[in-house]
């Protein structure tokens, strides 16, 4: 049993990364382009990799340490979700709410390391980082606590594991209102369009890149796979509430989460490449009403 709960954790660990090349291959087919090649990102991290790291005389142990506190915390939430049939890796009851936690203390040391650089540039990042995640997380705890209450369940495992194919029957509206704030949640948590661009370099739009453009070789390197694994994670949330995998082979279905991660990545791309970048004064709204959607879904949960 250990062994197979070790699956989920490996299979995000290797293909993660993968999640980037489903995106931007998508934008490219919309923008009429060839893209860049599906390991990209692979290609990237090991360029990263070799590398050496600049510091600046201004920074602490804080800078360095913080890209790989966001590692090592991202490995440690993903223990904590299952992937298809096969269970978590570790679970217990309230394990959401360490799950939460570990989500923020990757922000956490991403936002202080951001301020350590002595830069008011990155200042400016770090605090639309940590006013927009304000917004995010009430969303985020509303809905995991919608699922709580929908499946009577207080562990991610059993948690998914209690949702079937049969709950799109009897509680299709509030599958639906999750799903649909779980995935602003995902485009928010992971700096997608149209809460921010991944790729701009726009001073006055700038959110995560912003903080992090001190960063350098390894560094650097540990900062694009942690965006990986969250946008795995993400991934691996929508995944289970719209698509509950219960029962038959546990193969099949872990191949049929693969499938739906890799489809999950189409649509972030197709997000990106049908929609513009939202002003910044409109990106509460947005997230406002992400938090509003999941607490009527909690509203007809208790009903």
């Amino acid at each position: 049993m250990k062994t197979i709960s070790f699956i989920p954790l490996l299979l995000a660990f290797m293909l993660s990364p993968l999640l980037f090349g489903v995106i931007n291959r998508t934008k490219a087919f919309f923008a009429g382009r060839k893209g860049p090649p599906l390991l990209q990102m692979y290609f990237d991290l090991w360029k990263l990799l070799q590398k050496g790291a600049v510091y600046s005389h201004t920074t602490t142990w804080i800078f360095r340490a913080g890209p790989m506190i966001g590692v090592a915390a991202a490995l440690t939430a993903l223990m904590l979700l299952p992937l298809g049939n096969f269970p978590s890796l570790i679970a217990f009851p309230g394990d959401f709410l360490l799950f939460a936690g570990l989500l923020g203390l990757i922000r956490f040391f991403t936002v202080v390391a951001a301020l350590d650089t002595g830069s008011s540039f990155e200042g400016m990042g770090a605090s639309r980082e940590v006013f927009f995640s304000a917004l995010t997380e009430p969303a985020l705890f509303i809905t995991l606590a919608t699922m709580t209450q929908q499946t009577g369940q207080l562990s991610l495992s059993t948690m998914f594991g209690a949702a079937s194919n049969n709950d799109w029957l009897h509680s299709g509206p509030v599958l639906g209102l999750l799903v649909l704030a779980l995935m602003i949640v995902l485009l928010a948590e992971n700096s997608r369009i149209p809460v921010d661009d991944p790729n701009t370099h726009l001073e006055l739009t700038m959110i995560h890149e912003v903080m992090v453009l001190d960063h350098s070789g390894p560094d650097f390197a540990f900062i694009l796979y942690t965006s990986g694994l969250k946008l795995w994670m993400f991934g691996t949330l929508v995944l289970g509430m719209a698509l509950p995998f219960s029962g038959g082979n546990p193969w099949l279905n872990i191949a049929m989460a693969l499938g739906g991660m890799f489809g999950l990545g189409v649509v972030v791309g197709v997000v990106e490449s049908v929609m513009a970048r939202l002003r910044l004064l409109a990106v509460p709204q947005l997230l406002i009403g992400a938090g509003a959607v999941a607490t009527v879904a909690l509203i007809l949960t208790l009903r």
